[in-house]
């Protein structure tokens, strides 16, 4: 399972499903430099080692793998950034005008880095969170389209951990003030709000609508086609709602599963399924 350590208990949570599935558990801790940009918190993200560590042998992880930069870049860093330009990302990570957009560089340095630590401890299975959904649909297809590099490698996709409150588990939440960390909220809110609407076009303005009164700094908040991420214009396929957004300098992600709605219903398609009442727009 690669991590990029200042582990919480989301991390834990996808540690005890592969530590439940019987066979050895390898983690990697590595802060990958090239897939931050040159603004973006390399720096400052948190690295807290020695409780990292501890959390995973008392989870039961077999081994932990904590590389420096040359293990994993030896032809140096400037040009492992050029080789991670020119990769050939699948359309999931170069379409959708999501991460790719807002984060232009970070799903190819995160396929390179993956791809690497795949190569060194050749798995048979990795386990990813739903949380950074784009990103987890870049790996799926980075393992599918080279099975020649990754033989039978599969990726499992594992439920994002929420705080009792609904924020989705992340090792930035930590850099929220009180008062952020109130409006935070506003994110698994909109998300909530969106399973009202019986069009994605609704939907999305109900999320834009729920994050703006919140005070956020919106970068998209979309409802997509669950397998390509791509527009779309009913549910009557699975979709996914995502959001990005910013309180200060702290960047939220979070994103929520519609199943496939029955088109021929009168009723809120996820009423039932969430508890929620009559919709609008």
């Amino acid at each position: 399972m690669p991590t990029m350590g200042a582990l919480h208990d989301g991390h834990a949570s996808l540690v005890r499903r592969a530590v439940e599935s019987g066979k050895p558990v390898v983690v990697s801790i590595f802060v990958n430099p090239t897939q931050f940009g040159p603004h973006e918190d390399f720096d400052k993200y948190p690295r807290t080692l020695d409780a990292d560590l501890a959390m995973l042998e008392a989870l039961g992880v077999a081994a932990t793998y904590c590389p420096a930069v040359e293990d994993l870049y030896p032809e140096g860093l400037e040009a492992s950034r050029e080789t991670a330009r020119n990769l050939a990302l699948p359309a999931v990570a170069t379409t959708p005008l999501l991460e790719d957009r807002c984060r232009p560089g970070h799903l190819a340095g995160v396929a390179l880095v993956v791809g690497r630590l795949f190569d060194q401890t050749r798995p048979r299975f990795a386990y990813f969170g739903e949380k950074d959904y784009q990103q987890l649909r870049s790996m799926e297809e980075c393992v599918a389209a080279d099975r020649a590099r990754f033989g039978d490698l599969e990726i499992v996709r594992c439920a994002t951990l929420r705080e009792r409150d609904g924020l989705a588990m992340s090792s930035r939440n930590r850099y929220l003030s009180t008062e952020q960390r109130a409006q935070s909220l506003a994110l698994s809110r909109a998300l909530q709000s969106a399973h009202m609407s019986f069009r994605p076009a609704d939907a999305e303005q109900m999320m834009r609508d729920q994050l703006a009164q919140s005070g956020l700094e919106i970068e998209y908040a979309v409802v997509r086609d669950a397998t390509t991420l791509l527009d779309t214009t009913t549910f009557n396929a699975p979709t996914r709602a995502l959001i990005a957004a910013k309180l200060g300098s702290v960047r939220l992600i979070d994103n929520v599963a519609f199943p496939a709605r029955d088109p021929t219903r009168s009723k809120c398609p996820f009423a039932a399924l969430f508890g929620f009442g009559t919709p609008t727009g």
